[in-house]
Formats: structure tokens, sequence, C-alpha cells
């Protein structure tokens, strides 16, 4: 199954707000989701109501393999749900302590012998 995060219409006549929806890409846009991961209202004047977006669950589908929309990803980069994955994501580098530099003046060792 194709599943996409986009937009999907609910409100009233010329009052539209859309719902970040996870859903198959062959249902139509206001079909039936698998799931609402949050809202954005085109409307409203206060900024921190105008976009709610479960960052988590965003991640979660996006590691099943959900494809945002170009909105959907707009909307993502601004309100930083890429950049809590990479903070989130654990370090690369091993935890042990780097190893010790060789002392000035002393020798390289030397790489063993083929026989």
């Amino acid at each position: 199954m194709a599943v996409s995060i986009r937009l999907k219409r609910f409100g009233r006549t010329n009052r539209p707000t859309w719902r970040i929806a996870v859903m198959d890409k062959r249902n139509a846009r206001d079909g039936e989701s698998i799931e609402e991961i949050g809202t954005y209202d085109t409307i409203t004047d206060q900024k921190k109501e105008k976009v709610t977006i479960k960052a988590d669950r965003a991640l979660f589908w996006m590691s099943k393999g959900a494809q945002p929309s170009k909105t959907v990803h707009q909307l993502f980069k601004r309100h930083g749900v890429y950049a809590s994955a990479t903070a989130a994501a654990p370090a690369a580098a091993p935890a042990t302590a780097p190893a010790a530099a060789p002392a000035a003046g002393a020798k390289p060792a030397a790489a063993p012998k083929k026989k």
C-alpha cells in the first residue's frame, strides 16, 4: 500500500481548515485516513494555533515509507519536524574515548610483513 502524508480539508464554506493525515494515495482528498497527525488553519492570526503537528507520529510514518506532499513537506520544514529527527538520532561516533596520539619523536608502528 502506497502511503502519503497530505492535507485533508474540513471546516465550513469559505472557512477552510485542514487536517494533516496519513492516507493511502489511492483515497480521495477528503476520504478515509489511516491516522490524523495534525491540523493546519489557514485563516487564524494566532501563529501558535495555525499549525499543530505530532512530530513523533510524522517521523514514525516517514520511517515506514510514507511520503509527505509538497505542502506538508514545507510545513514540516517550517515547524522543525525534520530538525527533531536529527536531534533524536543517535550519534554515529562511538562512545569510547579517542585513541591516544603517538608521543613526539616515537617511531610509527610497522605493518606486519607478508610471508
